[in-house]
């Protein structure tokens, strides 16, 4: 008897040294409609899916590691931000006053808590801002000036003058939006959830426009009860429809698995008119994603999977 009770207690914990624990990470490196086939080939495309393979296989590695889910959430979206490819830090877009400002957030799902920043130009790394936000300060979300100044207070890595010339010169500006935000949901070995989300925002934007990626619960959510999810698209959609919360609500309250939540909320987000996808994964390492255009930068690789995932195009 003794004997037994010893052997079930062993194994109620070998979650927690990463035994027996499904782990893996999800990312997405925007969506829209000009990721397709036709517009996007050669060594354009070789380069991002050089990209997403780097990241993924980098965030991986951490997770086989031991790292915890917010820290893999951290490093990878450092990694993407930057990178000039994507619409995040470097390679973010300017608005219609040509200027470049970012917004990014984090939310961990053990405790629920989060935090974000809107709006800022001074962080070189927008999501280390978030987090510092989210562990150092009592709210959740900091904008303009004032999340400057607290990064900056945080030791947060700051752009020199020179740097924000740089980042404003070579900020593309597209006829049309382009949708590039990064994001990361990350399982770990611990059973812990995170998610994280970071992007310039829309190109040719008015000064001042928020969308969803500093939103929680629109662009970013975590809970170890469901699933974490990070959104990219047309932000004032994903505001509208709590997008990513919809997910983790679904997934609770209506018993849905992870894959039919996301498409449900993109099914409402389509019906608006709005245009993006999710991505996400679940407590039980799940994977899901979905998206309503013709393509969306994605990325995958679980304890479960014997390689990363990559795709770029619809099917």
């Amino acid at each position: 008897m003794i004997r037994h009770l010893y052997f079930c207690a062993f194994l109620a914990l070998l979650p927690l040294f990463g035994f027996g624990q499904t782990f893996g990470i999800v990312i997405h490196g925007g969506a829209g409609n000009g990721i397709n086939p036709e517009q996007l080939k050669g060594e354009k495309a070789e380069a991002y899916d050089t990209a997403l393979n780097n990241a993924i296989r980098f965030g991986y590695s951490l997770l086989e590691d031991g790292m915890d889910a917010v820290s893999v959430v951290e490093a990878v979206i450092v990694e993407l931000e930057n990178n000039p490819l994507f619409n995040a830090g470097l390679g973010a877009v300017a608005n219609a006053n040509n200027e470049v400002f970012h917004d990014a957030s984090i939310m961990r799902g053990s405790d629920l808590n989060a935090g974000a920043v809107a709006n800022v130009f001074g962080p070189k790394n927008p999501i280390q801002a978030a987090i510092a936000v989210m562990d150092k300060s009592k709210h959740v979300l900091l904008s303009g000036r004032g999340a400057e100044a607290f990064s900056a207070s945080q030791n947060v890595r700051m752009l020199s003058e020179a740097d924000k010339t740089n980042y404003i010169q070579a900020a593309p500006q597209p006829k049309v939006s382009k949708k590039g935000t990064v994001g990361c949901v990350v399982l770990d070995m611990y059973g812990d959830l995170a998610a994280g989300t970071s992007t310039g925002g829309t190109a040719k934007k008015l000064p001042g426009r928020v969308g969803d990626s500093p939103i929680i619960g629109a662009g970013t959510w975590a809970d170890n009860r469901s699933c974490a999810v990070s959104a990219t698209g047309d932000g004032e959609y994903f505001i509208r429809t709590g997008a990513a919360q919809y997910v983790g609500s679904s997934m609770r309250m209506l018993e849905l698995d992870l894959q039919t939540a996301i498409e449900s909320s993109i099914v409402e987000i389509d019906e608006l008119g709005g245009e993006g996808g999710l991505i996400g994964i679940d407590k039980h390492g799940n994977i899901g994603w979905h998206f309503n255009t013709k393509g969306m930068f994605r990325a995958a690789h679980t304890s479960e999977m014997p390689k990363p995932l990559v795709e770029m195009f619809s099917k």
